[in-house]
């Protein structure tokens, strides 16, 4: 597993950076939206996290004139629950960089990412996202 973060200073700086929206629309990829995941998920509950998550993603959006029908409620619903799961399997002892580190080497990759959405997006047909199912 490959360490992308060594100390919570640099995702301190991903996190500040989404939500100033100083980061390059181009520049938050998969890994910046793990990575802001975890550390609304390690800082706060489940619902706050999805609403910190949502807020952020329409500000960025707006702010980057990219047209809010990209968000999609329920594939960020299905992503935080996914995010916590892994957390949930991870010796709570270890440090936010550790824990990032872990979900990123889990669930980083592009094969994983496309298979999981398109799960996300056919089970999105199906179901009302509630904020409370992050739980």
């Amino acid at each position: 597993m490959k360490d992308h973060y060594q100390t919570e200073r640099e995702i301190e700086a991903v996190v500040q950076g989404f939500e100033s929206c100083t980061t390059a629309k181009d520049e938050f990829k998969h890994r910046e939206h793990l990575t802001v995941a975890v550390w609304y998920l390690r800082n706060s509950t489940p619902d706050q996290a999805f609403e910190k998550m949502r807020s952020g993603l329409f500000r960025f959006l707006d702010h980057h004139g990219v047209g809010r029908a990209k968000y999609k409620e329920a594939l960020t619903l299905s992503w935080l629950n996914l995010i916590q799961s892994v957390i949930e399997q991870i010796n709570p002892g270890l440090s936010l960089p550790e824990v990032t580190n872990i979900v990123l080497g889990r669930l980083g990759d592009p094969r994983v990412t496309s298979q999981y959405e398109n799960e996300a997006n056919f089970g999105a047909a199906t179901k009302d996202p509630s904020p409370s199912d992050a739980k």
